[in-house]
This record gives C-alpha cells, sequence and structure tokens, in this order.
C-alpha cells in the first residue's frame, strides 16, 4: 500500500464533486417530487413516503456487503456501478405510474446510494491515505454538505420549466455522464486487499468483544446513534411540505431549505473552533443539543405574520448547524466512548438497527401527517427521540469505557 499512502488532492475533489451530486440528485431529490408523486399517481402522503423508506432500507442493507467489496480493493466498480445504477433508477424513475414501480426504482436508489455516498467514500480515503484520511473525509463532508443548496434551487428550476418527469432525466444524465465517468477514471489503482487483515469473526473471538456488545456505554451510544439518526433523516424528506404547510411563500419554501447545505458547513467550520477552545466532552454534549432545539423552534413557528419567515429561518440556521456538526459527533463517539480498537466492528454491529431507523422515520412522520394537524404530532416525535438521544450521549460519557 506504500504508493498509496500520499495524500491525493486531485482524487479527493474529484470524488467530492460526485458526493455532492450524489447526495442532491438522489437524497434531496424526494423532497420535491413527493407532492407530484401524490398528484399524479393518485397516491397518499403514507405510501410515496414509504418508497423513500424503502431505499433507505435498501441502502442500510447493502453498507456491509458494499464494505466489504471495498476493503477488497474493488472500489472503482463498486462506486462506477452505483452511479450507472443511480442513473438507471433515475430514468426508469421519469417513467413510473404505478405505486409498485415506485417502490423498485427507490429500492434500486438505495442500493446505488450505499455505492456512491458517505460510507464508501470514507472507506476508500481511510485506506489510501491512512495518515490523512481526515483531510479526506472533511473535504467530502464540506462538499457533500452544500448538495442541498446546490440541488434543491436546481431541481425545483428543472421541475417548474420540464416537468418533475423530465427534471429526473436531466438527474440521470448527471450520473451517467459525471459520476460514472468520474469514478472509473479517478479511482484506478485501488490499495491490495491485505490477507492479514481481520476478520469480525476473528476480532471477536480474540479479543472478547461481547462484553463491550453488552455495555452500558454501547448500548447508549448505539440509542444516541439510532435517534438522532431518525431524526436528521426524517425531516429532509419532508422539509418542502414541512415549509409549505407553514404557508410560506413558494420562493422561501425552496430557498430556506437549500440554505440548511450552508448553514451545515458553517458548522463543520465551527467545530474546528470546538476542539481548540472548548473541552472535547462538552462539545460533544453541546452539539446534539441543537436538533431538539431545532424542532421545537419549528413547533412554535407562527403559520402567518412577519415573524413567520424569521422564525422559520432560526429553524433552518439551528438544525443546518446542529446536523452539520453532528455528523462528526456520531461518527466519533464509539471510538470515544466505548473502545478505539474496536470502534469498526461496534459501529458495524448497529448497521441493521440504523437500516431499520432511517426506513422507518420519513414513513412514520408521513403515517402522521394529517390534513386536520399537518407535521405537528409527528415533530412532537422527533422532539421526543431527538431528546431522548441527547440525554443517551451524556449517559453514555459518564459510563464511558475510554480514558483521556
Amino acid at each position: 500500500m506504500g504508493k498509496h499512502t500520499g495524500y491525493n488532492p486531485r482524487l479527493v475533489w474529484r470524488l467530492s464533486l460526485a458526493q455532492l451530486i450524489s447526495w442532491g440528485s438522489i437524497f434531496y431529490m424526494f423532497s420535491l417530487v413527493l407532492e407530484p408523486l401524490e398528484r399524479d399517481l393518485g397516491l397518499n402522503r403514507a405510501q410515496v413516503s414509504l418508497a423513500f423508506s424503502l431505499g433507505l432500507l435498501a441502502e442500510g442493507l447493502m453498507a456491509y456487503p458494499v464494505g466489504r467489496w471495498i476493503d477488497q480493493g474493488h472500489e472503482r466498480l463498486v462506486m462506477t456501478a452505483g452511479s450507472v445504477l443511480a442513473a438507471v433508477c433515475l430514468a426508469l424513475h421519469s417513467q413510473i405510474y404505478s405505486l409498485a414501480g415506485l417502490y423498485l426504482v427507490w429500492m434500486g436508489l438505495g442500493v446505488a446510494m450505499a455505492a456512491v455516498l458517505y460510507a464508501p467514500a470514507f472507506a476508500l480515503v481511510t485506506r489510501r491515505f491512512p495518515h490523512d484520511f481526515r483531510r479526506a473525509i472533511i473535504t467530502l463532508t464540506f462538499l457533500g454538505g452544500l448538495a442541498s443548496t446546490v440541488f434543491i434551487p436546481l431541481t425545483a428550476g428543472l421541475m417548474s420549466s420540464l416537468g418533475w418527469r423530465n427534471a429526473l432525466l436531466c438527474l440521470a444524465l448527471l450520473h451517467a455522464l459525471v459520476c460514472a465517468p468520474l469514478h472509473w477514471a479517478t479511482l484506478r489503482h485501488a490499495p491490495k486487499w491485505l490477507a492479514g487483515a481481520q476478520d469480525v469473526a476473528g476480532v471477536v473471538k480474540r479479543s472478547g468483544l461481547r462484553p463491550l456488545l453488552r455495555s452500558a456505554p454501547f448500548l447508549l451510544i448505539g440509542v444516541f446513534t439510532v435517534f438522532m439518526m431518525s431524526v436528521t433523516v426524517a425531516i429532509p424528506a419532508h422539509m418542502v411540505s414541512l415549509l409549505r404547510e407553514n404557508n410560506l411563500p413558494e420562493a422561501w419554501v425552496i430557498a430556506l431549505p437549500a440554505t440548511i447545505g450552508l448553514v451545515q458547513v458553517v458548522g463543520r467550520l465551527l467545530l474546528y473552533f470546538f476542539d481548540r477552545h472548548v473541552d472535547l466532552h462538552l462539545a460533544n454534549r453541546l452539539i446534539p443539543m441543537l436538533i431538539p432545539l431545532g424542532v421545537l423552534v419549528l413547533l412554535w413557528a407562527p403559520h402567518t405574520g412577519a415573524w413567520q419567515v424569521a422564525v422559520v429561518g432560526l429553524f433552518v440556521v439551528i438544525y443546518g448547524l446542529g446536523n452539520g456538526m453532528l455528523t462528526i459527533v456520531k461518527g466519533t463517539a464509539m471510538a470515544q466512548y466505548v473502545s478505539r480498537e474496536h470502534v469498526a466492528t461496534l459501529n458495524g454491529a448497529l448497521g441493521v438497527p440504523l437500516a431499520l431507523a432511517r426506513a422507518a422515520a420519513p414513513l412514520l412522520l408521513g403515517v402522521m401527517w394529517s390534513p386536520q394537524v399537518g407535521y405537528s404530532h409527528g415533530l412532537w416525535l422527533l422532539l421526543g427521540l431527538s431528546v431522548l438521544g441527547v440525554a443517551a450521549l451524556a449517559w453514555a460519557q459518564r459510563h464511558s469505557f475510554v480514558d483521556d
């Protein structure tokens, strides 16, 4: 692996561009097509929400095999095939006229997300740049965080001028003509599979991980990660409809969620300040609190009046800052409070619960919506889950196994 250990900024920036397109054209696209799908296919909110949930479930279930293929040096094939699959599924999405077709397309998009979003990208830069992977991951998350800023107005503009079906065809072309060639041309010469690498069963057998898997810190970090993931996945899927429910002008409905991407990037920059000037564990407790605070602001937002846009804008700032920094907190909590040596295995043990939570949360928010009360009942549920998640992390810190 020696010749692959030097940091390659060109590779990272190309990979980051593909991340920007992939996040924006798949994950953030759904909130914009939710209402047109209801209208044109004669579906209700719960039926359409299930499509996104099935996609997230497929992504979660494919995460482990995709990770294994990348560890074996197949990153070029995996990510190129993922981009091709995304292009095909988006093109098929533009032609669907049935509920079954919608569900099949989103399961395909879920498989594509497993192959092209953060998880495989983080894994491959860690293998290629073992001494500089943090710098690579920061770059990836900065550009990934701008996906909503770029693609919500872009997709909305395409839908307005071309219709939602032709807009999806345009997004499909981005994967076929930009992402797939980028992955194929950039990800050459992957590091070889290490024959002596430890498999999960071997690690568990030799180190006795069972006590860790049953420990309070692990279970609490699991609760924290699953609950916070549920909230931060459910809200983007319904963001546009949430803001329309607050009777905002259509320009603000598009502009405010697009701004979240910029705010997330600002949050990640602020995290550098926290790392240098604020106690790490205090920062880890404070950052997740921004998520329930943002949900509470949205619940209290007036549906009319001069303060309407300002209050919803405050939600965007608080939620965006919190979500931007929360990505790093979730990614490091297991190593900081349970075990640094076995962090990959421990995070892998949360794969199925995370997949189920990611799938259930958008669906549940859609099921709880009604014309009479809108999203209010679902938002109160998300508020409760986020508060429990914050408490679980604080409790895990008190029972931590890891010494500073």
